[in-house]
């Protein structure tokens, strides 16, 4: 049943492999710790008082409450699956309720220090240094996200109209503009990518230093090596920069509704966390400039 809800997910659903992995290992996970509690493994079997249980421990192992719920939602769409497949009659996870969770702003870099970064450290003119180049430049100068960059291919640029076709969450796809500083790195790295390897328009855009297709770790480290030097901000993830491209924007005014279309976003929701920063910025201004403040 976890191997036919699975290929559910991926051939119907189109979660991308990342989102995949994340509901089979939640769904392991829960698997092994019915067999150590309970003697038993199979989930469709499951009652309400042993989610409850395994909430309660992952709760004593101090996990984040964000974690917990991601692992909640994992399941409740593994038992409505099976309801839909008349395998239960009915959800065990229908009583559960999510754990509240501490609402963090999202961190970013500031302005200047990516103005620092991009225009006054000097990249290494070889292989690597243009490929860290375009990797900190796509990052921050479109927004997209570490999963969107490593399916990057030469293909999904638009040179003439100087826009980028990406495939976001659930296969959908987005069109987002870039500026000639982009297109600046990116010929140059494509220059050394074929001197050092092999490969066409439909083969990955950003490859490793052996010329393998790139991987999270690689980017996370790419992005902590270059982000330690401007900043002493405690994140340093490629998703950091997607904050930093959104938090940017809206200070400059940009419309929320054309943020969330270049995020990707599904809903407004999700893009409003941005507008807290924005706030941030307005009210010192309003403090600076009203007469009355």
């Amino acid at each position: 049943m976890l191997n036919t809800f699975l290929k559910y997910l991926e051939f119907e659903k189109r979660y991308s492999r990342h989102t995949l992995i994340s509901y089979q290992n939640d769904l392991k996970q829960f698997s092994g710790f019915l067999e150590n509690q309970y003697l038993f493994q199979d989930l469709l079997k499951v009652e309400h008082r042993h989610i409850r249980a395994w909430i309660v421990a992952l709760m004593q192992e101090k996990m984040n409450p964000k974690s917990i719920n991601r692992k909640i939602i994992s399941l409740r769409a593994f038992f409505k699956f099976a309801i839909s497949r008349e395998e239960i009659k009915e959800n065990p996870t229908q009583k559960i309720k999510a754990l509240k969770t501490s609402k963090e702003l999202p961190q970013f870099v500031q302005e200047n220090e990516m103005d620092q970064l991009l225009s006054i450290i000097e990249f290494a003119d070889d292989f690597e240094g243009s490929r860290d180049a375009l990797i900190m430049e796509l990052l921050y100068g479109t927004g997209i996200r570490l999963s969107e960059l490593i399916g990057l291919k030469y293909s999904d640029f638009n040179i003439p109209s100087k826009t980028i076709r990406v495939l976001g969450k659930g296969n959908k796809e987005r069109i987002i503009p870039f500026h000639n500083k982009i297109l600046s790195r990116l010929n140059t790295y494509i220059s050394h990518k074929n001197k050092s390897f092999s490969g066409n328009e439909s083969t990955p855009l950003i490859v490793s230093n052996n010329g393998n297709e790139a991987y999270p770790m690689m980017i996370n480290r790419i992005t902590k090596k270059y982000l330690s030097q401007v900043s002493t901000i405690s994140k340093t993830s490629p998703h950091i920069l997607r904050h930093t491209f959104a938090t940017h924007l809206l200070n400059k005014g940009a419309d929320l509704n054309a943020v969330k279309d270049l995020l990707g976003h599904s809903s407004l929701a999700a893009t409003q966390v941005y507008t807290h920063n924005s706030l941030d910025k307005l009210k010192k201004v309003f403090d600076q400039a009203h007469p009355k403040a």
